[in-house]
């Protein structure tokens, strides 16, 4: 299956900042498999690509085409 969009009409924003760094880092099998999601993820571990400041800025672009209101409900989710 192809990456679902990171626009306000996929998943993404639904997440908060540790996950999806944690999702980028480790690839997403390692992180649906320690979170017993029962899912198949081809999303591949980029953890000896990118430092973490590579990983902050592709969220911060990301982050930036969202309209304003899903970028504060995301935001919401990091202060849980």
């Amino acid at each position: 299956m192809p990456a679902p969009p990171h626009d306000e009409t996929g998943h993404t924003w639904h997440h908060d900042d540790a996950m999806l760094m944690d999702y980028i880092r480790r690839g997403g099998q390692a992180v649906l498999d320690d979170l017993g999601v029962r899912m198949t993820s081809g999303m591949p571990a980029f953890s000896n690509i990118l430092e973490d400041d590579d990983i902050i800025a592709i969220l911060a672009y990301i982050k930036s085409t969202w309209p304003a209101r899903i970028q504060v409900l995301q935001a919401a989710r990091n202060s849980d």
